[in-house]
This record gives structure tokens, C-alpha cells and sequence, in this order.
């Protein structure tokens, strides 16, 4: 989807994906030592509020204008800090070994682009440094509950697999699970749900 729908989507809405952070997300940045996290295609900061209120330092970016305006004025109200930029994945190369955790919340690319930013993704880790992915599966176009409505930017797990195969797999599932997230991720979904670590 284009940026102007994105811009458009997130000015017409109080809040797209509400305010609270992705479950599957708070669940395992919880269990986490803080410190530099790394939150691509981050929309209004729902995620990135959370951790940086857990002692996260947090950098995020989109290709949304308004999701950035949206997701500083909401960090604003919280008192946070969080370092947001307007960026288009895939136009640049992240910093190396940086991050002890990156997490890709519904951070939906087509292939070969896919394949170009999780390997840059790995990269931008540091050894030891662990990868959260949320993402809708292919069987996701038969749900009304959000994502693609292409079924080529929707994911096959053993595909994500290999697009980090030299990382270990510390979980990995296809999952039917109950979104509420927003007006726009709500009902029965089915996703791919991965916890991956660079060796150290």
C-alpha cells in the first residue's frame, strides 16, 4: 500500500492499531534485559512507547509522515523519548551490529525485498542480539481481520526460515490467534509468531 494511503489512514483515525503494544511483541521484549531496539514500519508508536517506557533506547521509523507526527506526539504525552525517522525500507543500509533486538510487527515486504531487509535486519544485530517477528501467513487472506489482501506479501514460515537460516530459532509457530488491535486488527487471524537469536 502506498504512503499517501498510509499518511491518509493514519489523519482520519484517533488511532489505527490503538494504543497498546502488540501482545506477542510486550510478551517477549518483556523478558529481555533493555537496551538499543530497533522498531521498523513502527506506524503511531504503540510498540515503541512501551519499551522505551521498560528503559528501552528506542529507534523506529516509517514511511508515514503522519504516523511519525502521530507516534512523537503520543511519546510527547508520555514524557518519553523515542528517535523516530521518515525512511522507505530497503532505500539505505542499517547500522551494523547495533541493536540487541530488532522486532518486526506486521512488517509485510514483497519478495526479493523481503529477502534484502531481513538479511540487513540480521546485520544490524549484535551477536547475541534477538529478532521478534509477528506477521500474517498466507492463509490470512481468507480472514477479514487486517493485513495484505495479496497473497504474495503474505508469509510461508519455512520461507521466513530461510531468510534467516543462520540464526538459531529460539520459537517458531503458525498460530491461530484472536487480533485486538484497533479497528483495523481485530477477529481470528492466522500467523507466524518467531523468536530468532544471532550466534554470539
Amino acid at each position: 500500500m502506498s504512503k499517501e494511503f498510509w499518511n491518509e489512514r493514519y489523519t482520519a483515525h484517533a488511532s489505527v492499531y490503538g494504543p497498546l503494544p502488540n501482545n506477542f511483541f510486550k510478551e517477549q521484549i518483556d523478558r529481555l534485559a533493555a537496551g538499543k531496539l530497533l522498531l521498523p514500519a513502527e506506524g503511531e508508536g504503540r510498540n515503541a512507547i512501551y519499551a522505551a517506557k521498560q528503559g528501552w533506547e528506542v529507534d523506529a521509523f516509517d514511511y508515514s509522515e503522519a504516523a511519525k507526527a502521530r507516534a512523537l506526539d503520543f511519546a510527547a504525552k508520555e514524557g518519553l523519548a523515542i528517535h523516530y525517522q521518515t525512511k522507505v525500507i530497503g532505500e539505505g543500509a542499517l547500522p551494523l551490529e547495533k541493536y540487541d533486538a530488532i522486532a518486526l510487527i506486521y512488517v509485510h515486504l514483497p519478495m526479493p525485498l523481503r529477502k534484502q531487509f531481513h538479511q540487513q535486519c540480521m546485520e544490524a544485530l549484535k551477536p547475541g542480539g534477538v529478532l521478534i517477528m509477528e506477521a500474517f501467513c498466507k492463509e490470512q487472506i481468507n480472514n477479514q481481520s487486517g493485513g495484505p489482501k495479496d497473497i504474495n506479501m503474505l508469509y510461508d514460515l519455512s520461507e521466513i526460515f530461510d531468510d534467516f537460516q543462520s540464526m538459531k530459532i529460539l520459537r517458531g509457530s503458525k498460530e491461530d490467534i484472536f487480533l485486538e488491535e484497533g479497528n483495523f486488527h481485530i477477529g481470528l487471524a492466522d500467523v507466524i509468531r518467531l523468536v530468532l537469536q544471532k550466534e554470539a
